[in-house]
């Protein structure tokens, strides 16, 4: 099989980990969610990642999820899962992956440790060359990439992306300005929207939405108005819906995750308002505050299909 050595450019997919009543993985709901991410024309899946909660699940979780996920996209888009953590765990998950016949996975940092560089290197390297799948790097917390470092795993066919979600824009001018398209750039920042306009004229042209999990429609119009220089609608979806709920999303640790299952729960997709420790359910005033940005996003913005509003 010839793999396509290019990272996903547009908006990508990043479906959440929805649990049942029992805590277990709820695989209807997850069914459900990629399959609403498909219906809405997003470029890629990328399965238990961050918001699928890569943290808290065990192997056998993640390897359901991965199923689930190839079941369900059946070759419409690439396929990518999270891998990361302790270095062991990370090659098994890698394994799963190609196994099960993803296209990629995203790497994660690290458990804990910040490494130097050359550990880094190493951890990064060892994991990469563990398959044939295309990787993708993700810079934040403990993993942040020096470019003499980057420049190293170049020599990786491999690696075919980095995803920041660092935020060190000196930096990022540094990578994309002396790697230029060896490399796919996409912005993994929390909530991708509010900092989307700063990283694609240096090159990013792919970002995870988070918001695409419940109104995919207004990342679909934002993302086209910043290809468009359309800045007098960007500037209104940022007053009118991506900053008020951006707000709200800083109101407590962990909402990057659970705030998107209450986005989708409010919309009416079978996803609970339920997470795993150490990440905390939406409560009930932000879930309000929530609802009240959604109804009036679909007021102002609405679908030009049926909304899946009940």
């Amino acid at each position: 099989m010839t793999i396509t050595r290019k990272a996903p450019t547009g908006i990508l997919g990043f479906p959440v980990a929805p649990f049942n009543e029992q805590g277990k993985i709820d695989e209807k709901g997850l069914e459900a969610n990629i399959q609403f991410l498909l219906d809405e024309g997003l470029e890629a899946i990328f399965i238990a990642c961050g918001s699928g909660e890569f943290h808290a699940l065990n192997t056998s979780e993640y390897d359901k999820m991965v199923e689930v996920a190839q079941s369900v996209v059946n070759g419409k888009v690439p396929v990518y899962t999270g891998v990361g953590g302790n270095l062991s765990t990370a090659l098994e998950w890698a394994k799963i992956s190609e196994d099960k016949g993803a296209d990629g996975y995203l790497i994660l940092p690290p458990y804990l440790i910040k490494g130097e560089q050359e550990g880094l290197y190493e951890y990064l390297r060892t994991i990469i060359d563990s398959t044939s799948l295309n990787a993708i790097v993700y810079q934040r917390d403990n993993a942040v990439l020096q470019l003499p470092t980057l420049q190293k795993l170049l020599d990786l066919p491999q690696l075919v992306g980095l995803k920041d979600g660092y935020g060190n824009m000196e930096l990022n001018i540094q990578l994309t300005q002396t790697v230029g398209k060896r490399l796919g750039w996409l912005n993994g920042m929390p909530m991708a929207e509010v900092t989307m306009p700063s990283y694609t004229p240096i090159g990013f042209d792919s970002y995870s939405s988070a918001i695409s999990n419940y109104i995919p429609h207004v990342s679909r119009m934002f993302y086209e108005a910043i290809l468009n220089q359309n800045q007098e609608l960007v500037t209104e979806l940022y007053q009118n819906v991506i900053l008020p709920i951006n707000s709200i999303r800083h109101r407590k640790s962990g909402y990057a995750v659970s705030l998107i299952k209450a986005g989708m729960k409010i919309i009416g997709l079978p996803v609970k308002n339920t997470v795993r420790p150490p990440v905390v359910p939406v409560d009930k005033e932000d879930y309000r505050d929530l609802e009240k940005v959604i109804e009036k996003t679909f007021q102002k913005y609405p679908k030009s299909q049926k909304s899946v509003l009940s």
